[in-house]
């Protein structure tokens, strides 16, 4: 490229002040980012959801079964952690419990009825 070219490029820049360059720049950036960040809230893994309980203190098999559960029931995309946690507000029951429950094969049809119908 030529600096002609360089020059024909940046004439929409030229007049902006270092603030107005500054704002554009993190405008630009924020496209960028947008569409990644609405992918990592649209999109989720098995993995991904096991870390989640494995840090809300679950163990690593306690974590596999109710990742388990969920995909069975289909409603691994709303979150385990999230499943677990609204489910435990709507059970009355202390997060820990609601996941051990899950884990054991219980409460699955209340946590369907929670999320509506199943992701597909």
């Amino acid at each position: 490229m030529t600096d002609q070219g360089f020059e024909e490029r940046r004439k929409h820049l030229a007049d902006l002040s270092d603030q107005a360059l500054y704002d554009h720049f993190w405008d630009l950036a924020g496209k960028i980012v947008d569409p990644l960040v609405e992918a990592g809230r649209s999109y989720t893994t098995p993995a991904i959801e096991r870390s989640v309980l494995l840090r809300m203190g679950f163990s690593s098999l306690e974590a596999q079964a109710i990742v388990s559960g969920a995909m069975e029931h289909r409603i691994l995309p709303h979150g385990a952690g999230h499943l677990v946690w609204r489910l435990s507000e709507k059970l009355g029951m202390e997060v820990r419990d609601t996941g051990l429950a899950l884990a054991e094969g219980k409460y699955w049809k209340e946590a369907e009825d929670l999320f509506g119908e199943a992701v597909s």
